[in-house]
């Protein structure tokens, strides 16, 4: 009973322990640069791809030692019964050693070393191409949950302006400076400012889900988000001109680098199926001996007397392939043309993309300039309306369509801003450019 109990408590023990160890292993406060690190240490699509990178290597170690001989080993034992004499077995025995080498092939091994370590390349590409997907989802995600944050911030400010107003609005009703019909557009406002306000927490609720989510994190885990300021300076960083970020991309992007490495492989590919036409030379090589009892010396004797070595070269030269080398090499010349259209493709999907960001980095940019200059306008308006309502010179419509206009600019100046930042900063992952939020 006590050793039962001991054993359960060491599991135990080393359940909690394994689950502080997990603990451990994540910031108390998530900023964007803690969620980015996280994620590629833990996310399962940068693991598969760092697999298939390992996968790579051991084929490559592979293609090397196919320049090396090969030696096997043979031991063959044999019983039965002699035909001649009744009742007598035979038991016999046999052991060779033989090697083989390729020593001439058209050079198919040494393209084969070069084919794989270009696979390498490949899978380490592969491995910064989903590293490169993780940092543009996280900085999109994060960058919404700041936006979603700062909604609920200017909710919160619109519903404290609302109570006070159906407040002072209680009071001119009492005063007789408002009707009953105006004080109650100013409840319903109250009522929609407060629904406004569930529906924004709503969002930055479900904005940190999808983060938790893009982590790999538990729902129910606890996740406080660092919220940093985003000063106007990073709003309004200037860009760049398109041309140069495009070309810088070409060198940097892994899709682009590993479409150019298909295009080798497929290069390597045709050498390899016009090598089919060459005659292939192998080095072989052997020894080997055996043993019977129909003999009648002793083990070693035999072994001794039975012993035999060869060596020899082979040569296999191709003359008749019902069209096997000749249809192999079309067919790898056609997947050489498919490669190079692939670059291409590859190159204008590039260009798209980066043409639909740099676009809507300089609208955001522009938008964030206008729906200042508008907030500011508003802001000036809406507090002297406000005044004005206070002292009974401006009705409930009139100070509820300034609110709304007030709090439109609001939102689109913050939605401005997030556009330009998210956009900015994906140009720079673009170009291989560290992120400038942390």
């Amino acid at each position: 009973m006590k050793t039962r109990l001991w054993i359960f408590t060491t599991l135990i023990l080393g359940i909690n322990s394994y689950a502080t160890l997990l603990a451990q292993e994540q910031p108390a406060v998530w900023d964007l640069g803690s969620c980015i690190e996280y994620a590629l240490g833990n996310n399962i699509d940068i693991r598969k791809s760092k697999l298939s990178l390992q996968e790579a290597e051991a084929s490559t170690k592979q293609a090397k030692a196919q320049l090396y001989p090969n030696l096997s080993g043979s031991i063959g034992q044999e019983f039965g019964n002699n035909a001649f004499v009744q009742g007598s077995s035979i038991y016999s025995g046999s052991y060779s050693l033989n090697a083989s080498m390729t020593l001439y092939s058209g050079g198919i091994n040494l393209k084969n070393i070069r084919q794989q370590k270009l696979y390498e390349e490949a899978g380490s590409n592969s491995v910064k191409a989903a590293e490169l997907d993780i940092r543009m989802s996280l900085l999109q995600i994060y960058m919404q949950i700041l936006y979603a944050d700062e909604a609920v911030n200017i909710n919160k400010n619109t519903l404290e302006t609302s109570e006070y107003q159906v407040e002072r609005g209680s009071e001119l009703l009492k005063a007789g400076s408002i009707s009953q019909s105006d004080f109650a557009q100013l409840e319903s406002q109250l009522a929609s400012d407060k629904y406004q306000l569930v529906v924004s927490e709503n969002n930055l609720r479900t904005m940190k889900l999808q983060l938790k989510q893009l982590l790999e994190l538990s729902g129910f885990d606890e996740m406080e988000i660092s919220i940093p300021e985003i000063d106007e300076e990073l709003v309004l960083k200037p860009i760049g001109s398109l041309p140069e970020i495009y070309q810088t991309s070409l060198q940097t992007m892994p899709s682009i680098k590993n479409s150019r490495i298909d295009s080798l492989v497929a290069s390597i590919e045709t050498s390899k199926a016009k090598a089919g036409y060459i005659p292939t030379i192998k080095l072989n090589a052997g020894i080997g001996s055996g043993h019977s009892t129909v003999i009648e010396d002793s083990f070693g004797q035999q072994m001794k007397d039975g012993f035999n070595e060869n060596i020899g070269i082979s040569i296999s030269i191709p003359i008749l392939s019902n069209r096997e080398h000749k249809t192999a090499v079309e067919k790898a010349r056609i997947n050489e043309q498919t490669a190079a259209l692939n670059i291409i493709d590859t190159q204008k999907s590039l260009q798209t993309e980066l043409e639909s960001v740099y676009n809507d980095a300089l609208a955001a940019q522009s938008q964030y300039l206008a729906a200042k200059e508008q907030l500011r306008s508003l802001t000036i308006s809406y507090n002297l309306i406000q005044q004005q309502f206070d002292l009974g010179m401006k009705n409930t419509l009139e100070l509820l369509t300034e609110k709304n206009n007030y709090l439109t600019a609001q939102q689109s100046l913050i939605q401005a801003k997030y556009m330009s930042v998210i956009n900015s900063q994906l140009l720079n992952l673009y170009q291989d450019k560290a992120l400038e939020i942390q």
